[in-house]
């Protein structure tokens, strides 16, 4: 059975898209820890990151730095985390999360985002990608 991100990947469930390449998607949270939390996920469904293939994790690493430089350029944050926990999805996920205190690393707190912000934020940061 297709996870929910494979079907984000598929487009059966809509996502605020931040990157994507043949091989990546990069897509806010929708229950981020802070403006900005974004997750990067390889298409190829795989539960564990150290499951996949080393060519695999290290363009998923170089992809999700990718992204992190364009969320620091737009988000007001002191750094950006990043975090891979997995248990949530059984699909290779990336959190990358603004931080300014640790609080924004626990997934305890989370942000409160309008449907307008999720847009703004997802193109703001699509747009801070260098290529």
């Amino acid at each position: 059975m297709a996870t929910i991100f494979t079907k984000i990947i598929n487009g059966e469930i809509p996502c605020h898209k931040v990157a994507e390449d043949e091989k990546f998607l990069a897509f806010l949270d929708i229950n981020p820890n802070a403006k900005g939390h974004t997750l990067c996920i390889p298409k190829k469904e795989v539960d564990k990151i150290f499951d996949l293939d080393e060519e695999t994790y290290i363009e998923l690493m170089a992809f999700s730095r990718k992204v992190a430089k364009a969320i620091e350029k737009v988000i007001d944050c002191k750094r950006v985390g990043m975090t891979v926990i997995g248990l949530e999805v059984p699909h290779v996920h990336v959190h990358l999360i603004p931080l300014n205190e640790m609080k924004n690393a626990t997934f305890q707190d989370k942000a409160s985002m309008s449907p307008d912000e999720f847009v703004r934020t997802a193109s703001e940061i699509s747009a801070a990608i260098e290529g």
